[in-house]
């Protein structure tokens, strides 16, 4: 077999601040792709918010997981220089250099190689709705 690669661009709409799992758009967009060993890659496009792999079971590790941001990096007055956006701008730029960009999944007999409890989400750190646009990248056989 040769290495077949592929993008994808998807758009994530965001109701604000939070965690949204986004798991089943890549499988529904892997599926026809038929690729059995391989690599994903998830790329945000964006620097106030990231991707995470995340317990995908119970709602409460999420909702802990932007508490524990809120009170690691407070939107507080006075605190930073950048605020030509708003309070949850500089925040949300910290928010995503504490998380990550971008994402290397392995691909395991045609399947995600995710964890029984993991998924993949878009952590979206500003308070309004966003259209945020995540690029997947594929390489396998």
């Amino acid at each position: 077999m040769s290495l077949r690669q592929a993008t994808h661009q998807l758009t994530i709409s965001t109701r604000g601040k939070g965690l949204y799992n986004f798991t089943r758009e890549i499988e529904r967009w892997l599926a026809p792709l038929k690729i059995q060993t391989g690599l994903l890659t998830a790329f945000c496009r964006h620097t106030s918010a990231s991707l995470v792999i995340q317990e995908n079971a119970d709602p409460d590790v999420t909702a802990d997981m932007a508490d524990f941001f809120e009170r690691l990096v407070p939107e507080e007055p006075g605190h930073y220089r950048h605020t030509a956006e708003g309070l949850d701008d500089m925040t949300s730029h910290i928010r995503t250099a504490l998380t990550n960009a971008q994402l290397s999944i392995p691909i395991h007999e045609g399947e995600l190689a995710l964890g029984t409890w993991q998924g993949v989400y878009l952590f979206e750190h500003r308070r309004v709705a966003h259209r945020r646009s995540v690029v997947l990248h594929v390489i396998g056989e």
